[in-house]
């Protein structure tokens, strides 16, 4: 049974039966066939401004309304992955590095180091505070890549977590845009699962903080990746959105973007359900009541069979605490557990280790794709 993989396959009915009451949504229609040639042509690298315009009035409606987004700074990008890799080409050098809070999602390491190689360099947390990041321990991993004569470009963060399922909280937030403006670093907030909050506390996205509570921050250095495929549940769309408060980083990923860019049907398409402010707000508030439910369903049939999880209000994923079936507490211990959890139960989750967690016996689980 596949757990490892975080897709959101929930409330899919919800957008193939807006298809279907909205054929006008698509050129390959009768009732979308007379904009066929406008799409089919060639477009400019800043996409089609309906998209554009869509996406920042979407992006602040699933925000709660407390911030706006301008579409001018709206990037688009072949996925969150594309979104990445085009920030780490705009942002740093090789061999500077990011902060990164641990656990993370693994495939930064392909995101951000492949192409422009940054380096990651890890930001430890611990479950005795649930994995929340502290100023001491960004401090700590700071310092220390100095002392190795690294050169700090930035702070990389996924809020909400992947893969922790939890969204960080205000203080937290004001507290990296203090930070990234008194070292002179980029502050990079992955927050492609924003839409995927369905319990208390709410997301409280960098845009808002940077606004209320942190006004003096230096807005050059914030940057946010969006995307549509843990929300939407639409990663084959490939929609990325860099949103960049930079004018120098706006104009580099525009450039950067001509090697990613968003097919102009799928623009067209999108531009039409986003822009629909009554069914978003539909879909999002069902998406919540779905994902809560079998959040909670998941985590109570855990719970009677003896393992517990992090507590957890976001995301596709639970944050499952197996440190007591190891067989003593290392990596080749959790791995060796992982490995009968795979072959022997059948059921394919994702190790703590593949995170960079360095607590053995936490493992990852996907519950919303099936």
């Amino acid at each position: 049974i596949q757990m490892g993989l975080a897709e959101n396959q929930l409330s899919l009915d919800l957008i193939e039966q807006w298809s279907v009451d909205h054929p006008e949504a698509s050129i390959c229609t009768a009732q979308g066939a007379s904009q066929f040639r406008r799409i089919a042509n060639f477009q400019d690298y800043h996409g089609l401004p309906e998209f554009r315009e869509a996406m920042a009035k979407f992006m602040g409606q699933v925000r709660g309304g407390k911030v706006t987004f301008d579409p001018d700074r709206v990037v688009m990008c072949g996925g969150a992955t594309g979104a990445q890799d085009t920030l780490a080409f705009c942002l740093a050098d090789p061999g500077d590095a990011y902060l990164v809070p641990t656990p993370y999602y693994p495939a930064f390491d392909r995101d951000c180091c492949w192409r422009s190689g940054v380096k990651l360099l890890p930001i430890e947390c611990h479950s005795s505070n649930n994995f929340t990041l502290t100023r001491e321990a960004l401090v700590s991993a700071y310092d220390g890549a100095r002392r190795q004569g690294v050169r700090v470009r930035g702070i990389l963060i996924t809020n909400p977590s992947n893969p922790l399922g939890t969204t960080m909280d205000r203080g937290t937030l004001a507290m990296l845009a203090a930070f990234a403006t008194e070292r002179r670093v980029h502050l990079n907030c992955d927050e492609i699962y924003a839409g995927s909050v369905f319990a208390k506390p709410g997301f409280v996205s960098i845009a808002e903080v940077i606004e209320r509570d942190a006004p003096g921050c230096n807005r050059d250095l914030v940057h946010i990746a969006y995307s549509l495929s843990k929300d939407f549940g639409l990663p084959g769309f490939r929609v990325g959105i860099v949103y960049s408060y930079n004018d120098d980083v706006v104009a580099c990923a525009r450039k950067m973007s001509s090697f990613g860019l968003v097919s102009s049907q799928t623009q067209h398409f999108l531009a039409r359900m986003l822009a629909d402010a009554e069914f978003m707000a539909r879909f999002l508030a069902e998406s919540a009541r779905r994902l809560a439910a079998r959040h909670d369903r998941f985590v109570a049939g855990l719970r009677e069979v003896g393992i517990a999880c992090l507590p957890g209000n976001a995301g596709l994923f639970s944050w499952m605490d197996l440190r007591g079936m190891l067989r003593e507490r290392t990596h080749d211990a959790e791995l060796e557990l992982w490995r009968v959890i795979v072959h022997r139960v059948k059921l394919n989750v994702s190790p703590g280790t593949s995170f960079h967690c360095n607590e053995p016996g936490w493992f990852r689980v996907c519950y919303a794709n099936m």
